[in-house]
């Protein structure tokens, strides 16, 4: 297929939940963060560690605080990127047996999936939350930018949180339509098109 072809869809484009009313409102203020956390989180990575790299070379001395800044880049890349791939259906499935089932079927599994997988992002976003109340607890610093440790694992419940709100509106939307959806936007299937995977 030719880059042109009209059959192509753009990805990158607004996003527009597949949910009705106040559900599909919460979808796409959560995918606007989302993606606004994403794209600063890569940017400002590649800038600091650019600028990392000139001060080493032109100066001889890089920044001493860039390891710390692009390991709280990571975190919130990490953590931002996992609702996000479950918004857009981008996430790893093992698939043989989910395959095989009719549509019925499939559609049964996927709601099944879904609800289980968002208990699990909840179960994990209340564990996380702990993790950072010992963090605090501890009262350990940065040490060179200097404040508390804590503070750059937020993006742990948070994205966490995040993904769980995403799958278990994936399992409503499972519920109300006819087609079997990987997420609220994204229909079962394997075909050339972006919304279909």
């Amino acid at each position: 297929m030719s880059e042109n072809s009209p059959d192509l869809e753009d990805d990158t484009g607004t996003y527009e939940s597949g949910l009705p009313g106040f559900l599909g409102t919460i979808d796409v203020f959560i995918s606007k963060v989302e993606a606004v956390m994403l794209a600063m989180g890569v940017i400002l990575m590649a800038v600091n560690t650019c600028v990392n790299v000139i001060a080493r070379f032109v100066f001889g001395e890089g920044l001493f605080f860039s390891g710390e800044i692009n390991r709280i880049l990571i975190i919130l890349i990490t953590f931002a990127g996992i609702g996000y791939a479950a918004r857009h259906g981008r996430h790893i499935r093992m698939s043989a047996i989910y395959d095989a089932l009719p549509v019925k079927g499939r559609k049964i599994l996927m709601i099944v999936i879904a609800l289980f997988t968002s208990v699990v992002m909840f179960f994990l976003c209340y564990h996380s939350y702990g993790y950072i109340e010992t963090l605090y607890g501890r009262g350990r610093i940065l040490p060179a930018l200097g404040f508390e440790i804590w503070w750059i694992y937020i993006w742990a419940p948070v994205g966490f949180a995040i993904t769980g709100i995403q799958y278990f509106l994936t399992a409503i939307k499972n519920f109300t339509s006819k087609d079997v959806y990987l997420s609220t936007g994204v229909v079962d299937g394997y075909a050339d098109t972006e919304s279909e995977v």
